[in-house]
């Protein structure tokens, strides 16, 4: 099932797949190989680690080949409406608060909430699917309902 990333998501994910594959995941092979060639295994911290090392690595490679080829690209393009949509950096403030928040809309694979990147399919990103500069938006929290009035929306391309 293919699922939907931003160009530098993909990028990002991309190029951690080949910093792995092609500089780490050798770099680990030639240090388990030095280690095991010193004797024991068994008490071989070095040999120990370097395999343990090298199955991290490989674990992480197989989860990036999936997110990789089941990626659907999407580009930042803005919509005629002004709506918000995927791949959107939304500014945004509490009514109550006065306090300012900026989000941008991204894929599953790619969130990150301290950077402020969020899932369409999160409580803040289904509220604000649709919506356009100027309007408001209730959002559901653990602290009860917060208001917030959308101040900008932006494509980066």
């Amino acid at each position: 099932m293919k699922h939907l990333i931003s160009k530098e998501g993909f990028e990002k994910f991309k190029a951690e797949w080949e910093q792995l594959k092609y500089v780490e995941r050798p770099a680990m092979i030639n240090q388990v190989q030095a280690a095991a060639a010193e004797g024991d295994r068994s008490e071989n911290a070095a040999y120990t680690y370097g395999r343990m090392r090298v199955r991290e690595i490989d674990r992480r490679l197989r989860e990036l080949d999936r997110i990789l080829d089941g990626a659907k690209v999407v580009e930042n393009m803005a919509t005629a409406d002004g709506s918000i949509r995927f791949g959107a950096t939304i500014k945004m403030q509490d009514t109550k608060t006065r306090r300012e928040k900026v989000y941008q809309i991204v894929g599953d694979k790619e969130i990150d909430p301290l950077q402020g990147r969020i899932s369409m399919k999160s409580p803040v990103g289904e509220a604000l699917m649709g919506k356009k500069q100027g309007e408001q938006v209730q959002v559901k929290a653990p602290r009860g309902t917060i208001t917030y009035e959308i101040m900008e929306v932006s494509y980066n391309s």
